[in-house]
């Protein structure tokens, strides 16, 4: 299908294609707009995708650029959420729809897999393992075929400054050695940045519905976001228009799939509130700095610490649906209580959490991981997805409870009777449930 794109201004008339190569595939301005796509059109030839190919030149690379509908052999497109941005910024002039991004000087800082792991569908389903070599595997496409291929996936070096690491210095909880922890209170890590690649047919097998009710229920409930969902059934490969991850590693990466090295790990859910700006009504900042101290000591230790934040806001639900489940929690009668926790979020939201923490373990997979020593999680749900891959977790650790807010009390009672490891830490009965109340609805001004 069709449909005219409308009147094209002067300014938009000034945008030129990057070459008359390019010219042929993809003119600027279009004539049309395509609203969606068919195989077997004229012209159109995907690049063959064989995921879970440990070989990249039989894998194929990933193309889901706007540029490239002659060889696009992914639906969606790349950045996440942060493609409307893209929109934007060409619709404001500022950025030349056909320009094909300068990555000189770009390439990884550390070497990552290839692993056994790269080449099994069951482990690696939501990430292309090439997505940080797109430019040296794939080179051929890029420089002899001029096919504009993007990274998925970027790694760099930076300096880490926390206050809270100043803290655990002054305390005595850390101390400095000049390499992975200086004396000022930074730490040097390596971190990689991640976008989601989704193979469908695994990403359904996991949930455990058939890849054609998955593509309906992507393409009902984002309200026709990806017709070529139902369309295309050739394309496997979907790029969603989601948040990514961030890994953080401390010390050596390579200690980190060495099985003689211990490995501490901290799996990480976005939770802006507490983490960004230390709000005290859940554990997630203090349990995210418990984690880079672990972190931190065992790669002192010789080891290595491996820290993923996910974007997941509001247990995937969305920071708006979180604040109302806040708002329930404080104003409910018998106020904030351990025993309703997680009914306030089911009944704004119709679910406890939409993380499910099935498609989690990929980044683990990624970095080679088959063991982890330290597992800084108290998640069940967590744990459980994590050793259904085949990862072996040795020690769980629960956050102090001397790090716990005293308006956190409520969740971390809550979630440990839930059935989260508590370990000697915490126990938590009936009794203790109906003696833990958080901060009424006078504190936060939710009452006249």
């Amino acid at each position: 299908m069709k449909v005219k794109a409308p009147p094209v201004d002067s300014e938009e008339s000034e945008i030129r294609p990057r070459s008359p190569k390019k010219a042929k595939r993809s003119s600027s301005p279009r004539s049309y707009v395509s609203i969606t796509s068919h195989p077997g059109r004229s012209g159109v030839s995907p690049i063959a995708v064989n995921w879970g190919e440990i070989d990249p030149a039989k894998r194929g690379p990933i193309i889901c650029t706007t540029t490239e509908d002659l060889y696009r052999n992914a639906i969606g497109a790349h950045s996440g959420s942060y493609c409307v941005y893209r929109a934007l910024a060409i619709a404001s002039g500022a950025l030349n729809p056909n320009y094909k991004p300068n990555f000189h000087n770009t390439e990884p800082v550390a070497k990552i897999g290839p692993y056994p792991s790269w080449g099994d569908v069951s482990k690696i389903g939501t990430i292309d393992p090439f997505g940080a070599e797109t430019n040296i595997v794939f080179k051929d496409y890029i420089q002899k075929r001029d096919i504009d291929i993007r990274p998925t996936i970027a790694t760099t070096r930076a300096h880490i400054d926390l206050p809270e690491l100043k803290e655990a210095i002054r305390l005595g909880r850390l101390v400095p050695d000049g390499k992975i922890l200086t004396a000022s209170g930074q730490a040097n890590i390596t971190k990689a940045a991640v976008e989601p690649v989704w193979y469908l047919p695994e990403v359904a097998k996991r949930f455990g519905v058939s890849e054609a009710k998955l593509r309906q229920l992507l393409f009902s409930e984002t309200n026709g976001m990806y017709p070529e969902l139902l369309t295309r059934t050739d394309l496997k490969v979907f790029l969603p228009p989601i948040g990514g991850l961030t890994i953080y590693m401390f010390g050596d990466v390579a200690a980190i799939t060495d099985p003689d090295k211990i490995l501490a790990v901290r799996v990480h859910d976005e939770c802006n509130g507490s983490d960004v700006f230390g709000s005290d009504i859940c554990t997630c900042r203090p349990y995210l700095i418990h984690g880079i101290e672990v972190a931190i000591k065992t790669a002192q230790e010789g080891g290595a610490g491996v820290v993923i934040y996910y974007r997941k806001e509001g247990r995937a639900l969305g920071e708006v649906t979180k604040y109302l489940v806040y708002n329930a929690r404080k104003r409910q009668e018998g106020g904030d209580r351990p025993e309703e926790y997680f009914n306030c979020t089911s009944r704004v939201a119709g679910v406890e959490d939409s993380r499910f923490q099935a498609l989690m373990p990929d980044a683990l997979h990624w970095l080679g991981i088959t063991r982890i020593d330290k597992f800084i999680s108290m998640s069940d749900m967590k744990y459980n997805a994590i050793v259904k891959t085949g990862i072996k977790i040795v020690e769980r650790i629960p956050i102090p409870p001397e790090l716990v807010p005293a308006d956190a009390k409520v969740e971390i009672d809550a979630k440990v009777f839930a059935g989260y490891e508590g370990g000697n830490v915490y126990k938590v009965t009936d009794e203790d449930m109906k003696a833990v109340s958080g901060r009424s609805a006078e504190d936060f001004g939710l009452k006249d």
